[in-house]
C-alpha cells in the first residue's frame, strides 16, 4: 500500500529563507528522482510557512529517502531555522496525493511536531494554520 507523508515548516527568521528554500527544492527533486517516490507536491503558503505532500511505494522506500542526502542533513538544519514543524504518514490504496485541506486535516488530527530549538506558541499547542486558498503550489512529480 502507498504511503503518504505531509510535512508543514515555519522558517522562523526572513534571513533563512533563501537557504531553507534552495535546500528544499534540491530535497524535493532528489525525492521525484528516488526509487519507490511516487508522487512530490510542495505548496509556498503564507508567513513563510513550507508543505510537502509525497506519495511513496513503501515504508522502506520513505525511510531510504528521509536518511539521504541532500534530505538528511538538511533536516538537522530544520532544527534551527524553524520555529514550527510538523508531521504526518498514512496508508491508502492508490498513490494519488490528498488535497491541501484534506492533508491540513489529516496533519491537525493524526500529526505529530517535530524538535525545533525555539518552538513558536503555535508548535507548542499544535495549532497548524490551513493553507491560504491563493497559496502557491507545486507539482514536481
Amino acid at each position: 500500500m502507498p504511503v503518504i507523508s505531509v510535512t508543514r515548516l515555519r522558517v522562523r527568521r526572513w534571513w533563512f529563507v533563501p537557504q531553507f528554500v534552495l535546500s528544499s527544492l534540491r530535497a524535493a527533486r532528489q525525492a521525484a528522482a528516488a526509487d519507490g517516490n511516487l508522487r512530490v507536491a510542495l505548496l509556498r503558503d503564507r508567513k513563510q510557512v513550507y508543505w510537502t505532500c509525497t506519495s511513496w511505494a513503501s515504508e522502506a522506500a520513505i525511510n531510504t529517502f528521509m536518511h539521504a542526502a541532500p534530505h538528511g542533513p538538511l533536516m538537522r538544519r530544520l532544527l534551527n531555522w524553524c520555529d514550527e514543524a510538523s508531521l504526518v504518514h498514512w496508508t491508502q490504496d492508490g498513490g494519488e496525493l490528498p488535497a491541501w485541506p484534506d492533508a491540513h486535516g489529516r496533519l491537525q488530527r493524526e500529526g505529530r511536531r517535530s524538535k525545533v530549538n525555539w518552538p513558536s506558541a503555535d508548535h507548542q499547542a499544535f495549532r497548524i494554520t490551513p493553507p491560504a486558498p491563493n497559496a502557491v503550489s507545486t507539482k514536481i512529480k
